[in-house]
């Protein structure tokens, strides 16, 4: 799909939607709550499972056209991709790292492996200034047909384990490998303009990428192929009679690992258009599932399988985090108890609108868990009413301010629109406790503590509720006369309010496009926002490590290269490996 025809189909929502479905839609109140958010699971429409369906009906061909490692598997390797669009590039560089330089965090300045992915061919040139500038990442030079870079470092719990496994001419043992679920980690993944590197424009000018962070989404999943190829190559140079390359069940429990921080969240509020397009797209697809008129025995038979392996997937997903390791282990017993309930009564689906029957039900006993991941196997089950959905995920991002609307309408749209921004008592400093601003060392967003910590002089502009209270208040004061004035004149002599005005105006039919939570009072988690936009890409197995940063898996399930073009390819939801 191009820009342009992105740009038409970016607005999903209910309004052309029968009456049926529009009705079943979850109001934004309660979707768009921090526990809510803080909730979700993976879908089929999220990035790395639309990804996966779209190389194997558009026969994407991959060649590892030169690979020059040495015995310790350090030096470089290239993948070519052919799609109907054009070509790619995929080049990885593994780099002796020793053990004191090797941690998750951003400031980190050396890291085990390095990768670029480019439009079109690497020349001998291009190949040598890419191996000078990507182990730099950020401190390296990028031009127009470099369009991601990344990184990643071994799993010291995993990576010598399979390595000495294969070598050794065995499969590492399962549950270890599963217990992990990745050989490489990734600190960052960049794109669109970053550092010099091509931007979403040129990428979607050029066809080959269409969709939102599929560009980022399909480095991750050649990355996670670079493991395989890169501890394969390990095995065989210590033993190569014996060596033996991993199994494909090895590969399938294999994904690739991630380690997010507070990055990611500052990202959800300032793009309001682009997150208002995701959730309305998991939301729609939710409701026209919910709006299917009878039972069909097949997709019932179909949930019982898909609810099987949820319970499998869940029993293989641990974290150290106790608040996240209670709400697991509630998890388990809730879809554990649904198993039982419908083996004892197998007819319980056997109703009218039976997907509807059960998140109903699911809303009134589970958890936000339980009723999330009920939400992802319910859409699962119906590929041909939700799959379109997935190209309705983009936007153009432009925001307009109406100069000609009355005071009087801007007043009443904010209390309409933003009524959720208003209760609160900002002056109250719980509900100003945490101020958000940019690291002058990474050029990163972090959390300050506005009353025991310095520079909230520094301050962003991410506390939207509270902006939009304060535009309010101030309307509220002026005389009834004076909101008959418009927009352009009250911004005329008052230019500060531009900002969150142009945003009200432009986000107020966009139901979906405002987390509905004070994002600057004590009760903030950034945790939740994190999760909320990881799951959208495809990531699953959370493993927080405070409430600020996370460790998750993408891919983990996920059919190799060699598998795109299977039949099963796509059936890689909540993915289970008996031990």
């Amino acid at each position: 799909m191009t820009k342009s025809a992105q740009d038409e189909a970016a607005s999903p929502g209910a309004t052309a939607e029968p009456a049926a479905v529009q009705a079943l839609m979850r109001p934004p109140g309660a979707v768009m709550r921090f526990a809510r958010l803080g909730a979700f699971h993976a879908t089929r429409l999220s990035f790395g499972r639309s990804l996966i369906r779209r190389m194997g009906r558009e026969n994407w061909r991959f060649t590892r056209r030169l690979v020059e490692l040495d015995d310790r598997g350090f030096g470089r390797m290239v993948h070519e991709i052919e799609t109907p669009k054009g070509s790619l590039s995929f080049v990885g560089f593994s780099n002796y790292l020793a053990d004191e330089d090797r941690t998750d965090r951003v400031i980190a300045e050396k890291w085990d492996a390095s990768f670029v992915l480019s439009a079109g061919r690497l020349d001998a040139a291009a190949l040598a200034r890419l191996a000078e500038a990507a182990p730099l990442q950020e401190a390296g030079r990028y031009g127009a047909d470099e369009l991601v870079l990344s990184r990643a470092n071994k799993s010291v719990r995993l990576f010598e384990t399979v390595a000495a496994a294969l070598a050794a001419g065995r499969q590492p043992d399962l549950a270890e490998v599963v217990s992990v679920g990745y050989l490489m980690r990734t600190t960052a993944v960049y794109g669109n303009g970053k550092f010099g590197l091509g931007d979403l424009a040129r990428a979607w000018r050029d066809g080959i990428f269409s969709l939102p962070y599929e560009a980022e989404m399909l480095t991750v999943f050649l990355i996670r192929e670079f493991s395989f190829a890169l501890i394969e190559h390990i095995a065989r140079r210590r033993n190569p009679a014996g060596a033996v390359p991993l199994s494909i069940r090895t590969k399938r429990a294999l994904g690739i690992g991630n380690a997010t921080g507070l990055g990611m969240a500052p990202f959800l509020i300032g793009h309001p258009k682009l997150f208002n397009n995701w959730i309305a797209a998991r939301e729609l697809a939710l409701a026209r599932v919910r709006a299917v008129p009878a039972p069909i025995p097949a997709k019932a038979k179909r949930f019982g399988q898909l609810l099987d392996r949820a319970i499998g997937h869940v029993g293989q997903w641990t974290t150290d985090d106790e608040r996240q390791a209670a709400r697991i282990a509630r998890l388990a017993k809730e879809l554990a108890a649904l198993r039982d309930r419908l083996q004892r009564d197998p007819g319980w689906l056997d109703r009218p609108r039976p997907w509807d029957a059960l998140i109903a039900w699911a809303e009134s006993v589970l958890s936000p868990e339980g009723v999330e991941m009920l939400a992802s196997l319910v859409i699962e089950l119906h590929p041909e009413r939700v799959d379109d959905l997935a190209y309705s995920t983009g936007s153009d991002e432009k925001e307009r301010i109406d100069p000609a609307m009355s005071l009087a309408e801007l007043k009443a749209l904010i209390e309409r629109a933003y009524d959720w921004a208003l209760p609160p008592d900002y002056d109250d400093p719980k509900e100003r406790h945490f101020f958000w601003y940019r690291s002058a060392e990474k050029d990163e967003p972090r959390l300050g503590e506005r009353f025991s910590e310095p520079g909230a002089e520094l301050e962003l502009p991410l506390g939207i509720g509270f902006m939009a209270a304060r535009l309010h208040r101030a309307l509220t004061r002026l005389p009834r006369t004076a909101l008959t004035a418009s927009v352009a004149e009250f911004l005329l002599e008052n230019p500060e309010w531009r900002g969150i005005l142009r945003r009200i105006q432009s986000l107020a039919h966009l139901p979906y496009g405002e987390i509905r939570d004070n994002t600057l009072g004590e009760r903030c988690l950034p945790i939740d926002l994190l999760r909320c936009k990881l799951s959208i890409f495809g990531a699953a197995k959370f493993d927080p490590k405070s409430d600020r940063w996370t460790r998750i898996t993408l891919f983990q399930g996920a059919p190799t290269i060699e598998e795109l073009g299977e039949p099963d390819a796509d059936d890689w939801a909540f993915p289970y490996f008996p031990t």
